[in-house]
């Protein structure tokens, strides 16, 4: 193949994945960009010729607290249970992950798997164990041991990543602070953690949407007098209410705001989420 028709070839394959990626996103954003709608009261009239309800307004949002009168409180339920677990899934995994990339034993590559198994595991498994050894320790339905549950279920992907990330590390800087008399818990503060801060942040932040968005363990392990957000919009579209979609829809875009937001502020931090160094290493 001459110049000319690499070149062009090259060209045809570089439009395809631009409209394969606008077509991806397109499909992504429509029910999102639907739902805003009509959160603002922007929806379907029944008239001929059809149209939409119009001008926009902000009335739905008031009706939410109204339709689900805990809502509120829900929301900041979610946001503090989910911001306990991260820290929580964080901290246990770093030490965790350091641990294991630090070791030299002949099954490590054994346990790593391992925690990928764990990693890929339904819920269920371990709503069921979890929820009757919460209860047999008193904390069903309670923050801590909520808490507890979520971070059980998100520690194994955490300390998989942060694993892939230490074993990249050179090991040169904390040689020196063991020379110098450093403890372990200065090593892993003062030189672990700045040089892994990037991945660290990212780590959080996909950990803390998983946490927000998780169903089945708080509502398996809590959900009467501890409730999350995710379970009180099963209750708002389950409930035998009359409830208009726009009123419904505007619960949904608050739901969703506080992750939206987080995401987009540390939208470069996530390009530190990368898989793959873990991946050869438990080859």
């Amino acid at each position: 193949m001459n110049a000319t028709g690499w070149l062009e070839r090259t060209r045809r394959n570089d439009i395809f994945q631009k409209l394969v990626l606008i077509l991806a996103l397109v499909a992504f954003l429509v029910p999102l960009g639907w739902t805003t709608l009509a959160s603002l009261g922007v929806v379907p009239r029944g008239t001929h010729p059809p149209g939409l309800a119009w001008p926009p307004s902000l009335d739905h949002f008031g009706e939410v607290g109204v339709a689900e009168p805990h809502f509120w409180q829900e929301l900041a339920t979610s946001t503090g249970v989910s911001i306990a677990a991260t820290l929580l899934t964080v901290t246990v995994a770093l030490l965790a992950g350091y641990g294991l990339a630090r070791s030299r034993f002949r099954v490590k590559r054994y346990f790593v798997q391992g925690f990928l198994v764990l990693a890929v595991l339904p819920v269920m498994a371990y709503a069921i164990p979890l929820s009757d050894v919460l209860r047999r320790l008193g904390l069903d339905d309670t923050y801590l041991g909520l808490v507890l549950g979520m971070s059980a279920v998100t520690a194994p992907l955490a300390v998989y990543v942060l694993y892939g990330h230490l074993t990249q590390l050179s090991t040169e800087w904390e040689e020196a602070a063991w020379l110098d008399g450093a403890g372990l818990a200065r090593v892993v503060s003062m030189v672990v953690v700045p040089m892994i801060a990037p991945a660290l942040a990212a780590t959080a932040i996909i950990v803390f949407v998983l946490d927000w968005n998780v169903l089945l363990i708080p509502l398996v392990l809590a959900g009467v007098e501890v409730k999350t957000l995710p379970v009180a919009m099963v209750d708002f579209f389950t409930f035998e209410r009359e409830l208009e979609w726009p009123t419904a829809a505007a619960a949904l875009i608050i739901s969703l705001a506080p992750v939206v937001i987080l995401v987009a502020l540390g939208h470069r931090l996530l390009d530190q989420f990368i898989l793959g160094s873990a991946a050869r290493e438990s080859n």
